[in-house]
């Protein structure tokens, strides 16, 4: 077992203004479940300065990844939390190209940035948002030696406990300033006659009998001068959301007010939660109740949630004691603060010859965002959208030292790279879709965003 330091506090912070003090820390991260519903959204994590890194483009980053963490995985863990110091990072949806080499890429233009990228935290803040506590934890991984272990452990919690006691005086701070910067239009690389287009290739390879659903997405582009921990402040204002993140890549951002678990492990039981079917909500009341209504009605759209299902089920029995996988439950609605939508919740428990980056592997990307069958959707998102995902529709989350993981899906997402500002909006495609509700779909789920950069 390492050395560890663990200490517990009432929390009596706003877990923004905790944030708030470690945003300019190198590689700082922010697990935030503000929405905070439930045992959903009941813990949020935070981190500084990671001890090691670890990066990967153009090949499969599990072997790697597994082979990175392992040497620490029996050795941390604190008081049953989920998560106690790990990997913290992304998995880019392009990824998907090197497990499934028969998918060939299209020349497009691409980010330049690491296809996956990991931080090691050997130190933390622990937030239970049900009990409002906060815990502190340190680590002297991965240090050997007794004493530079306990040393380094020391350091590292003197260190995030000190930046914390100034979290109320720069909170208050923060909340007299007045903004100044603002963003212009968000530009999206389709236009509106071309998307409709798309969509209609979309439906053709659906009525050929190629797929059976296909997730579709434009891209928006901007120039702002506002900073990245200021974007993040206002969206998780407007849009709060159980699986939100920032996370510091140092050359940029990525900030995430995401609604959908991708998957999660803990203690060898898996969980996946595809989303699939949406609707604005209003500000009137009847009328946010009809669009409520509207939702739970669509055959369309519980026909969409019923392919992803099948197909995340399918994906789980490859790692997963086949008797073992179910659906918790079919269709669930969930409200936020400018949508509602539908999800699942499909179970299942690991092969005892299997782990988690098995797991990752048999199930990325994401099937809510790729479209069944998974590989002949991918290979028809690659022929129809101009643009290379990247972060958009992968995954950010932890890998945790004690085994466990969870990840969300990176979707309602911001890439920040200096002023520039890149977010995707899409939506599955099935053979009675209209064109044009989808088009307006995509700008619904884009709202939120364009208001907290506008």
């Amino acid at each position: 077992m390492a050395y560890c330091i663990c200490k517990s506090y009432k929390l009596k912070l706003n877990p923004l203004d905790i944030f708030r003090v470690l945003k300019d820390k190198r590689r700082c991260f922010f697990l935030d479940s503000s929405l905070r519903s439930g045992n959903l959204g009941r813990y949020s994590f935070l981190g500084i300065e990671p001890f090691g890194t670890f990066s990967s483009v153009n090949k499969n980053p599990f072997p790697g990844l597994r082979k990175s963490i392992d040497p620490y995985k029996s050795n941390a863990s604190v008081n049953g939390f989920p998560f106690s110091g790990g990997a913290v990072g992304y998995l880019s949806y392009d990824i998907g190209f090197s497990l499934e080499p028969k998918i060939k890429r299209r020349a497009k233009e691409g980010s330049g940035l690491p296809e996956s990228f990991f931080g090691f935290y050997n130190s933390g803040i622990i937030i239970d948002n049900q009990k409002k506590l906060m815990h502190i934890f340190s680590f002297g991984i991965p240090e050997k030696n007794y004493l530079a272990a306990k040393s380094l452990a020391k350091n590292n919690f003197k260190k995030l406990y000190n930046l914390i006691s100034k979290a109320d005086v720069a909170g208050c701070k923060a909340n007299s300033l007045k903004l100044s910067a603002r963003a212009h239009s968000p530009q999206s690389n389709f236009s509106r006659e071309r998307y409709l287009e798309a969509i209609e290739k979309a439906k053709y390879y659906i009525k050929t009998g190629d797929i059976y659903q296909v997730n579709l997405s434009q891209e928006f582009n901007v120039k702002t001068g506002l900073s990245a921990f200021e974007i993040y402040r206002r969206l998780r204002q407007i849009s709060p959301s159980c699986f939100s993140a920032y996370m510091d890549c140092e050359d940029f951002q990525i900030i995430s007010s995401s609604p959908e678990r991708f998957l999660r492990v803990e203690n060898g039981l898996v969980t996946t939660r595809p989303m699939k079917g949406t609707r604005p909500r209003s500000a009137e009341a009847p009328r946010d109740r009809k669009l409520k209504r509207e939702l739970l009605a669509s055959a369309k759209d519980k026909a969409e949630l019923m392919m992803i299902v099948d197909l995340e089920r399918n994906d789980l029995g490859k790692v997963c004691n086949y008797d073992s996988v179910r659906v918790e439950y079919l269709r669930n609605i969930e409200k936020y603060s400018t949508v509602f939508q539908t999800t699942a919740d499909i179970r299942g428990e690991l092969y005892k010859d299997k782990d988690r980056f098995d797991l990752l592997q048999a199930c990325f990307p994401g099937g809510s965002i790729t479209g069944c069958p998974k590989i002949r959707a991918m290979e028809i998102i690659e022929e129809l959208e101009p643009q290379r995902r990247f972060i958009y529709t992968g995954c950010l989350g932890y890998l945790s030292f004690n085994g466990n993981m969870d990840f969300n899906i990176l979707i309602r997402t911001i890439l920040k790279t200096g002023e520039s500002l890149k977010f995707a909006v899409g939506g599955g495609i099935v053979a009675d879709s209209s064109p044009e509700d989808e088009y307006k779909e995509t700008l619904v789920k884009a709202k939120a965003i364009t208001e907290a950069i506008s």
